[in-house]
């Protein structure tokens, strides 16, 4: 496993975060006491922690900054995850602004946990409503 890369993690760290993204606090305690403190973070940031995101900047993981980010089609961290090469991030945010062409892709690489991860946090936002003061990237 390389950390950082979605793509890298198996695939009970990726069910795990996906409930955690859901805000089912014992699965973000499990990332944490596992040794991925990095994807509770993720969870914690796409929930709106502020906290979590300056974790992910000092921590070394922007590119989750990044993705967060993109999932509000913050134009500056999708161009940031395209330069620096986090093409399945790009594609999993787009997946979660709802992009067809992006859920397709997912689907054709067999990759039907990024859209199940996609749909649990377009639903999240769906349901909030927009703070002005939370950080982008």
């Amino acid at each position: 496993m390389q950390r950082g890369y979605i793509e890298t993690y198996p695939i009970k760290i990726l069910l795990a975060l996906n409930e955690a993204i859901g805000g089912k606090t014992n699965f973000t305690d499990f990332l944490l006491k596992n040794g991925y403190p990095e994807l509770a973070a993720l969870a914690t940031s796409l929930r709106g922690g502020s906290d979590s995101v300056q974790w992910l900047f000092t921590h070394g993981f922007p590119q989750w900054a990044a993705f967060d980010s993109a999932t509000h089609n913050d134009a500056k961290a999708i161009q940031w995850l395209q330069q620096h090469n986090f093409h399945l991030l790009n594609i999993w945010a787009a997946a979660v602004r709802n992009d067809s062409s992006a859920i397709q892709w997912l689907e054709d690489k067999n990759l039907k946990i990024f859209n199940m991860m996609a749909i649990r946090i377009r639903s999240f936002m769906e349901q909030q409503t927009f703070d002005v003061h939370k950080r982008r990237f």
